[in-house]
């Protein structure tokens, strides 16, 4: 039996041999320690990087964005939380795992859901800059290219990723914050080879961030096409689900009605819509990335070139798509997939690219040069980012308080109303000077009818609420300036809303607890 085995062994083709070697030395590879860590990773440095992006570029808590996922969060913790209306938020939050990831985080640690948002920003800066520094790793072999690398886009993490909408990260945390530094994860892992740990990676941006995901499929499908005659040879392919399946509720045919406006309130959805400076964005980084794939650098890696390549059709094809989506009605419905939103993938890797470079040409005769540059941009992002948010701190710690009078008006909302209490508030009041952005539901927990733009961009991309949405909007549209009689009104038709915020005086005759600052928080009067 011994004898038998042996004498099939040898006489086994060498080819096969060869590839059963190969698999056991990659399983090997996969399960080892440093398959998923990689050795001497900086924690230090990092962390002092995460230090100076949090006092550069700030933290915002229901900011923007935020007011979508937020109260998908708070409403994932405690489920008495937005009786009305949570259609506006749980769109978003049926489509991920973010909500309660965040809000079983909040249960185990006992902390408050401020507090526990709050952690979960910094450490998903940290992740960010952490995907960063393996991500030039895998691009450069120089030390000061990597460096150089880290610390430019540490200065310039919120600068806007072309006019896609987004920023390179949010001074907020939603749930990109935590698939941007999976994204760059996953793409370090593809150039180190690294395709167990790149699965899992894809795997969990998946669950936090189902459409981000699918730009990130994309340019891993480019990568590997673009290397395709090499595994042919026999290189491992990786084991990546792709899941090829169409979205529901699309048709060919012009967006009609109310989601007509709330669509073409995106305006950067359509490419006829971009300014030169928008094309700019746009066209220079894929001219340098050009460059850089043609060009010989010295202290770069052979993944320097492959991503440099990658990027190049991934951009294009993405132009061309969004070039097709609005050259006809037919195609508007099409819009909301949003395939520009590929360029925050490409500027982020741009970035990170043309840093090192910088680095690598500076920094040997002028050392100086790359620290110059990079308090520069820091400093000018610092006051970009005071311009954004001008009535509140660059940090807004949790507090049962805040200088800004909208925000300090909502936490008194929040700990002075019921919780069931359903809002109206002025439908623009998102686009108001002293509310730098800061959303009602998010900051106060409390229910509110429809808001016009935060809420028309969650229409944007589910039509099926366009109806709701603008019904709700316009009944509040004006309602800073409105008398006792209108209120009266308001409460007629939608008998459900028991409190308003109105900023400004509040009419005669209404009951208003809070009076400060500028605001009023008033009780609806009887109809």
């Amino acid at each position: 039996m011994a004898a038998s085995h042996i004498t099939t062994v040898v006489a086994a083709p060498p080819r096969r041999i060869d590839v059963l070697a190969r698999a056991k030395a990659a399983m090997a590879q996969a399960v080892s320690p440093g398959h998923f860590l990689p050795s001497g990773v900086p924690f230090l440095r990092l962390l002092a990087l995460t230090t100076a992006a949090l006092v550069i570029h700030g933290y915002h808590l229901g900011v923007e964005d935020a007011e979508i996922y937020v109260p998908a969060v708070k409403r994932s913790l405690h489920p008495e939380l937005y009786p009305f209306a949570p259609e506006f938020f749980l769109s978003h939050g049926h489509m991920s795992l973010f909500s309660p990831i965040v809000a079983f985080s909040a249960r185990f640690t006992h902390m408050s859901m401020d507090w526990t948002i709050f952690s979960w920003y910094i450490a998903t800066l940290f992740a960010t800059l952490f995907a960063c520094w393996m991500l030039a790793k895998a691009c450069f072999s120089s030390p000061r290219a990597i460096w150089s690398s880290m610390v430019i886009t540490t200065a310039v993490l919120t600068m806007p990723a072309t006019n896609t909408g987004l920023l390179l990260i949010d001074p907020y945390l939603t749930a990109r914050s935590i698939s941007t530094p999976l994204t760059l994860f996953t793409l370090a892992a593809i150039l180190e080879r690294r395709h167990v740990l790149a699965t899992v990676a894809i795997a969990l941006t998946a669950a936090v961030h189902i459409q981000m995901v699918f730009y990130l499929l994309f340019l891993i499908a480019v990568i590997w096409l673009g290397e395709r005659s090499r595994t042919a040879e026999g290189e491992p392919v990786p084991a990546l689900a792709a899941g090829a399946f169409l979205p529901m509720g699309f048709a060919l045919g012009p967006a009609t009605g109310n989601y007509r406006e709330a669509l073409f309130s995106r305006d950067y959805f359509f490419l006829y819509n971009w300014h030169w400076y928008h094309w700019l964005g746009m066209l220079a980084p894929l001219a340098f990335l050009a460059w850089f794939w043609r060009g010989d650098f010295r202290g770069t890696r052979p993944g320097f070139g492959r991503i440099s390549f990658a990027l190049l059709p991934f951009g294009l094809l993405s132009i061309a798509a969004a070039a097709i989506m609005g050259s006809s009605e037919r195609f508007e419905m099409f819009a909301r997939l949003q395939p520009l939103r590929s360029f925050h993938i490409v500027t982020f890797i741009f970035v990170l690219l043309f840093a090192g470079v910088l680095g690598q040409v500076l920094g040997g005769r002028r050392r100086w040069a790359i620290g110059a540059i990079s308090v520069s941009l820091a400093i000018v992002m610092f006051i970009v980012n005071r311009q954004t948010y001008p009535h509140s701190p660059q940090i807004e710690f949790p507090s049962s308080a805040s200088s800004n009078p909208w925000v300090d008006t909502l936490l008194w909302v929040r700990h002075n109303t019921p919780t069931d209490a359903v809002f109206a508030v002025d439908s623009r009041y998102f686009m108001e000077d002293e509310t730098d952005v800061h959303g009602f539901r998010a900051v106060s927990e409390r229910s509110a009818l429809a808001d016009y733009y935060k809420d028309g961009g969650v229409v944007s991309l589910f039509p099926a609420l366009a109806d709701e949405w603008k019904e709700m909007s316009n009944a509040t549209y004006g309602l800073n300036r409105w008398d006792l009689d209108r209120f009266r009104f308001l409460k007629k038709e939608y008998p459900e809303v028991s409190w308003t915020v109105i900023h400004g005086a509040s009419p005669a005759g209404m009951d208003c607890p809070y009076r400060q600052r500028g605001y009023s928080v008033c009780r609806m009067p009887a109809i």
